[in-house]
């Protein structure tokens, strides 16, 4: 069942996207389905478990999720992976 979908955009986006879809020879909601249709069913978690603790602690403060490290834990987990590098 086809439903009705209303977007508000810029007139020059709008001009754009329809001079786009044209040369192409497809509708513009034709166009705007096929790309919905390529989105990801669910969101996916990103595994970051190959990351050392120190990088992903750095992602998490990039994220606002969280506080960057100290310049201590930085140290400790350097040592740490020095130690098991060297093991």
């Amino acid at each position: 069942m086809q439903t009705k979908l209303t977007l508000r955009l810029e007139e020059a986006l709008i001009e754009k996207a329809k001079a786009w879809a044209k040369e192409r020879h497809i509708s513009l909601s034709q166009a705007v389905a096929d790309f919905f249709a390529q989105l990801p069913k669910q969101k996916q978690k990103k595994n970051l478990s190959h990351l050392s603790p120190w990088t992903q602690r750095l992602i998490g403060a990039a994220a606002g999720k969280g506080k960057a490290p100290t310049a201590e834990e930085v140290r400790r987990d350097y040592l740490d992976y020095l130690d098991a590098k060297h093991r």
